[in-house]
């Protein structure tokens, strides 16, 4: 974003403390001090421990062109700086104003599971076609969002947006900020049991991502979760009047359905009702992840990407890290990284790619806690167990304490000498070493918070 500090004034809804800065031209805005550049303007936030204030004069001597102020700081310091009543509220209504004047074509993507890989799937078709700008990393939230808006260049002919959320309210937040021409819901799953008690209650804070719809704009979700037309149905559910929908998943009443997989170690050919002939060749691992492809290629299609384009889109596919990643190491160990996050439903999901994989001497599977389950976690642990099936997985290796309840319920269909469970990830990675061959194949899957990529590192030194 470039503009006068007179605009943005404008855009934000804020007040600029001296007329003489009004013309002082701004080059992208920043909300770390530590990544200050040369022209940019700072935005100070408040959090519960910490607040970007105590930067703002800093950063003004060392570069930044201006500064957003929160009234109820105090006196803001000398420099270019515009007065805003809450510097996050201002930041948001800047991003929304560029959106709108831009006027790129928007897409939001929601979900509990397979966002991020649905969000790189869908920017990879279209960007055979357009100029695209995606969300990168975890930049999803009331914060990340708007930043990712900001960081756009304004020839970008579609943006693409993840939607996170924890709680109620938050992707309505998002939807209004973003306005969508086309929203995605991949799935409902477990995440986020603990703050909203019930899978009803999570799919109506995904279903929020409809209240910020354009008029006649289309919701592409998943039509395999009966409890998203259900929310859709509810009198308080906010949507367009007009609003189009298209549905996808693996049963033949959505619109869009797989016809036939085959699989194979780098992914998986499938065609579907609509591609019949010609297969599509996506070159990731597991049936869930057709089923999020199957997003993507809805998207594609309604932006008018051609068929060619869209095989053209998927075999240069560039997943964000740690999502099914397949690293094969000097000594023929094969790793699966799925490290990123987890909930029963992923968890089964990665299983099941480890379950398709042919051709090794061992798979193992290691898995850690899922976390924010709420009040059910035990037993959703248990549940994981009980899953796990000799023609799954041959060892089976859990992490932290509630994967303990993982452990002792796999002992209804696994030997118990093929089960290990560790609390002390050193000790876990010791004994992975001791025992790990060439040509076995390894799963990593847990939440964010256990950091079971360390366990991957530690792998890569060895093997």
């Amino acid at each position: 974003m470039t503009k006068t500090l007179r605009e943005i004034a404008v855009m934000c809804g804020g007040n600029l403390v001296h007329q003489q800065d009004s013309d002082i031209v701004i080059h992208g805005v920043i909300r770390d001090s530590r990544h200050m550049s040369e022209g940019c303007l700072f935005i100070p936030l408040v959090g519960e421990n910490y607040d970007g204030h105590v930067f703002v004069a800093e950063g003004l001597r060392t570069g930044a062109g201006g500064a957003l102020w929160q009234r109820d700081r105090g006196t803001p310091p000398q420099g270019a700086v515009i007065e805003v009543d809450d510097t996050l509220v201002a930041l948001q209504m800047l991003s929304e104003a560029y959106l709108r004047e831009v006027g790129s074509k928007v897409i939001g993507i929601t979900g509990s599971n397979g966002k991020t890989t649905t969000k790189d799937m869908v920017a990879a078709l279209l960007e055979t076609t357009y100029k695209v700008h995606k969300t990168v990393g975890n930049y999803n939230n009331h914060i990340g969002l708007p930043l990712t808006i900001l960081a756009m260049d304004r020839d970008v002919d579609i943006i693409v947006l993840e939607m996170g959320m924890s709680e109620r309210h938050e992707i309505e937040v998002l939807a209004a900020i973003a306005s969508p021409d086309v929203a995605v819901i991949t799935n409902i799953g477990e995440a986020h049991l603990l703050q909203l008690g019930s899978r009803e209650e999570i799919a109506r804070a995904k279903v929020e991502i409809s209240s910020g719809l354009k008029s006649g704009g289309l919701l592409i979700y998943n039509g395999d979760e009966p409890l998203i037309s259900e929310v859709l149905a509810e009198s308080t559910t906010i949507k367009p009047i007009d609003m189009k929908t298209y549905t996808f998943g693996m049963n033949p009443d959505n619109d869009e359905y797989p016809t036939g997989m085959l699989n194979h170690n780098k992914g998986v050919i499938f065609t579907t009702n609509i591609y019949k002939e010609q297969g599509i060749d996506l070159p990731l691992l597991g049936r869930h992840n057709v089923v999020n492809c199957l997003a993507a290629l809805a998207v594609a299609r309604h932006f008018s990407v051609s068929e060619e384009n869209i095989h053209k889109g998927l075999s240069q596919l560039r997943l964000s890290a740690m999502r099914i990643e397949q690293i094969v190491l000097p000594t023929g160990l094969t790793v699966l990284n799925d490290a990123y996050n987890a909930s029963p439903s992923s968890m089964k999901a990665a299983i099941d790619v480890l379950q398709s994989m042919k051709g090794y001497r061992t798979k193992i599977a290691v898995l850690g806690d899922m976390l924010e389950l709420g009040l059910q976690e035990q037993e959703f642990h248990a549940e994981i167990g009980r899953y796990l099936t000799a023609d799954k997985v041959n060892l089976l290796y859990t992490y932290g304490p509630l994967s303990r309840n993982t452990a002792e319920a796999a002992k209804v269909h696994l030997p118990e000498s093929s089960i290990h469970a560790f609390e002390d990830k050193q000790e876990l990675i010791r004994h992975l070493k001791d025992h790990l061959q060439p040509r076995d194949i390894i799963l990593m899957k847990a939440s964010r918070g256990m950091k079971l990529e360390e366990v991957v590192d530690a792998l890569k030194e060895k093997y």
